[in-house]
Order: structure tokens, then sequence, then C-alpha cells
């Protein structure tokens, strides 16, 4: 972190250039810090055009908010020899090569920030490695420590995105997309819906179903309707939580996926709305929201202070 007269104690943060005065300027995005390590975006799901493409679009958000910031992808459902050519190179690969750049990145902060911020880099980890994940799966976090012990870089491995209000603001924007939702047009939580009852599907075990139970009481809020949260990978249970909101009053249902979209095969979802009778939205996706939370997760990880107007602290 940064002061107007240099750096302080603690991991530091380019100064950004001077904003002219005006009432009405944009805030001026804080540059990365040279030295930083880079950001590995750990991708769960049979790699694809379309997964490969949201990934992309996430890590450019994440780059407009942090100019300079070093930014990655790695598959966790691929094996290491089979990614040459194809576009979709696995997780421990690429975080070998974060590994394998270390003197760099030191060379690099050395001669921004002199000997005293290449030391405080020195002790920052090589990569800082973000589940694509709304909420914990411990089958895929399991695939992806793997993943890091096989690649021998001295990683640090972040919490899921969720649960956090921005993903509430993502699930409400998919909802209104579809048609079940209006949208918030005055920036107010209590509006009228399409739905009066909302299922809330994502994977991962009850851990995961927890989890999005928070995410689900935020955007409860929004919505002023009941929202349950319920395991995609469970058998019945979609079908179990939309029952549970008809008896309760509820008619017209709608299910959203509190899902970023590769980790689960999107048959899934249209085979439970289908199951329970209801419309489904999209996964949360390329969201915008979506890509400040992975930025504000890896942040997080390294005390950089993000400006308020760039995203939210990945606090939990």
């Amino acid at each position: 972190m940064s002061s107007p007269t240099g750096p302080t104690p603690g991991l530091p943060v380019r100064m950004p250039r001077p904003r002219q005065p005006g009432r009405h300027r944009r805030p001026e995005p804080a540059a990365a810090p040279a030295g930083a390590p880079p950001l590995v975006l750990a991708v769960p799901g049979t790699p694809d055009i379309t997964t490969h493409r949201l990934a992309e679009e996430l890590l450019s958000i994440a780059r407009s908010e942090l100019p300079g910031l070093d930014a990655r992808i790695g598959y966790v459902d691929v094996a290491e020899s089979g990614d040459a050519g194809d576009g979709f190179p696995a997780l421990d690969a690429v975080l070998g090569h974060a590994s394998a750049q270390r003197d760099v990145r030191m060379a690099e902060a050395e001669a921004a920030e002199g000997p005293e911020g290449a030391a405080v880099w020195a002790q920052a980890p090589d990569a800082v490695v973000v589940p694509l994940l709304a909420g914990p799966d411990s089958a895929v976090v399991r695939r992806i420590r793997q993943a890091v012990l096989n690649s021998g870089c001295a990683s640090e491995l972040t919490d899921a995105l969720g649960p956090h209000p921005l993903l509430a603001e993502a699930l409400h924007v998919r909802l209104s997309e579809a048609g079940l939702a209006r949208a918030d047009r005055a920036r107010l939580f209590t509006v009228a819906t399409a739905a009066d009852g909302i299922v809330l599907a994502t994977v991962g075990g009850e851990e995961a179903v927890q989890s999005a139970g928070i995410t689900g009481m935020l955007l409860s809020a929004r919505l002023a309707v009941p929202v349950l949260p319920a395991a995609l990978d469970e058998d019945g249970a979609v079908a179990r939580a939309a029952d549970q909101l008809r008896s309760s009053g509820s008619r017209n249902l709608a299910l959203a996926p509190c899902l970023i979209g590769p980790e689960v095969d999107e048959t899934l979802t249209a085979m439970a709305a289908k199951e329970a009778g209801c419309a489904a939205a999209e996964p949360l996706g390329e969201y915008p929201s979506v890509g400040k939370l992975v930025l504000a997760t890896y942040a997080a990880a390294l005390g950089i202070t993000l400006p308020a107007a760039q995203g939210a602290p990945a606090a939990r």
C-alpha cells in the first residue's frame, strides 16, 4: 500500500498518475505493483472454446480494474501431457511456469521499487490461485490442491468466490434477463418480481448449499421473495426445494444457478428445472461483477487495497 509520500510498510502498490481536478472526473485506477505474483484462475470442468472465452473475459475485466495485472488461466481437469497446441493449458503447467519466472519478477520489483520493494515481494507466493467457483466444492478443490503439489509452485490458494453480495447482484441480473424478475431500476432492494419463489441451484455438497444459502438471503432481500438453496448434484434436491416453496404459498417459481458455468454440465440445470416444473435463468458466466470479485479475491490474498470504485473486497 502507498501514501502520497511513498510506500508504507506492507505490500507496495504503484502510485497512480496525478488526476485532473474536477467534480465529475473518473477515478483513476491503481496499477498492479511491479513484482506481484500472477493471478492464476483455476477453471474446472472439461475445457472448450466457450469456457475459454468466458475465462478470458473475466480476466479482461480484472485487468481493466487493475492495469498491469499478470493474470493467467489454468484448467483443472486437463492433463499436462495433453495441453500442447490445444489452447487449454493445465493448471500445474501454468503454475510451474509462474514459479520459473520468479527471478524475473524480483528483478522487475527491484527496478521499480528498489531493494526494499523486491524484499517485500520475495516473501510473496509464486502465484495466487483463485478457483472459478461461486461456492465451495471440496472435490474440485482437492484436484486444484493436487495440481499445486504437482507443479512444485509455492502458490496461495484462495477460497471460492462466494458467498458475496456481488454474486447476489449477478443472480438478480440473470433472472431479470430471463424475464423472471424485474430489473432494479431505482437501486432499491424491494422490487416486484415475475417469480414469487426462487430455487438457488449449486453443486459441491452440503457446504456449497450452506454457502449458497447466504447468497440466497442477499438475493431474497433484493427481490422480496423466498429463496431456497438446493444441490444440483443430489437426486431430487431441486424438486424438494420447489415443493417446499409451493407448500409455503409460492406459485410461480424460477431456478437460478449459483454457478459460473464451467463447473457443471448445462444439461443438469435444464433437467433439474424440468423436474421442478419451473423456468431457469442462465449461469452467472462473464457478468462483470464476477470478474471484479476474482480480482478482489486475489487482492485480498496479497493485502493489496483496491479503490472502492473498482470492486468490493473479498471479505468473508
